[in-house]
């Protein structure tokens, strides 16, 4: 079992990284890096957001969906808690963190349409029908992963910022490199595994 638990680890930090693998959130990757601290509260806020979707979409899944045989609606109600959690992060950040709401925009209520969130939830039923513990596991250590990616690419620009880039470089262009250069480097741990 720990050994499980270990592997899910590696694999949602590194070899299947949300963002630098499979690429599910790229917006907000790309619209929140600007600074460390801003990109580590839309890690955390994300972190939050894809835990709580694991616990309520598992749970509607296993005792909702599946006894009524309704998995048709499967993705719409896991939107709609998606939808719901997000609502309440919001708050809870507009009122007791103004400065980071400011700093976030837009890309908070972006969770909402977030594919990883999504793409959790449905990984979560698909691999993991049985065992809340590892469902949940997985959407904790995959909201990790994508603060991880998120922080480093943060650390990245903020460097880059303070760096001689070439004039037709600066911005954006900079930013897709980097971004590219470090999905290269993630893909280097497609070979490790547990076990």
């Amino acid at each position: 079992m720990a050994l499980q638990i270990v592997s899910i680890l590696l694999s949602a930090l590194l070899t299947e990284n949300f963002v630098m693998v499979k690429f599910y959130g790229i917006c907000p990757f790309l619209g929140v890096s600007k600074k460390i601290e801003t990109a580590f509260g839309m890690g955390m806020a994300v972190t939050f957001v894809m835990a709580l979707a694991s616990v309520f979409t598992w749970i509607a899944n296993k005792f909702l969906l599946i006894p009524l045989e309704l998995g048709y609606l499967q993705t719409i109600l896991f939107i709609l808690i998606i939808a719901g959690l997000v609502q309440f992060v919001e708050m809870f950040i507009k009122k007791s963190m103004p400065s980071l709401y400011n700093a976030l925009g837009i890309y908070l209520p972006l969770i909402t349409t977030n594919c990883a969130v999504l793409g959790v939830t449905l990984l979560n039923v698909q691999n993991y029908p049985d065992s809340f513990m590892f469902a949940l596991l997985y959407g904790i250590f995959a909201a990790l992963g994508f603060t991880l990616a998120i922080v480093l690419m943060a650390g990245i620009r903020e460097f880059l910022d303070e760096d001689a880039v070439p004039e037709s470089l600066r911005g954006f262009p900079i930013t897709l490199i980097t971004a590219g250069l470090m999905a290269i480097a993630f893909m280097g741990f497609s070979g490790f595994s547990i076990g």
